[in-house]
């Protein structure tokens, strides 16, 4: 059984911005996201620079107000992505019909700052 596979929309949340032509123009135009760690202490790290999502993040307008709370960061980045991502392709996707959809996320090491909250609670 063959099936026909079509990508109709892309998101993105990167150091670069939120979106995928916020990310394209700011690498057409040669900017960096890669800064100083700000979203933890670093100094016992030997590399103290990053690419951080930073600045303009608001996962409010994808992620329900009851869940915020619950999710890791990383989920937060995907869903927002995944959200961009629906809104590019156009498409509504039916009620009725929930698993017609498929969004693939790429992650490096997602919910560390969960494990490590996780890992701190066990230590007590």
């Amino acid at each position: 059984m063959t099936r026909r596979v079509v990508v109709t929309g892309m998101g993105m949340v990167t150091c670069l911005g939120s979106g995928v032509v916020t990310n394209w123009d700011a690498v057409t135009e040669g900017r960096s996201g890669i800064g100083t760690i700000s979203l933890f202490d670093a100094s016992d790290f030997l590399t103290r620079i990053a690419g951080e999502v930073r600045d303009g993040f608001d996962p409010m307008g994808y992620v329900p107000v009851k869940e915020y709370r619950r999710l890791d960061r990383c989920q937060q980045l995907a869903l927002v992505a995944a959200g961009e991502c629906m809104g590019d392709s156009g498409f509504e996707l039916p009620p009725q019909e929930p698993y017609r959809c498929g969004i693939i996320v790429g992650s490096g090491m997602g919910g560390l700052a969960t494990i490590e909250r996780g890992v701190e609670v066990l230590k007590q």
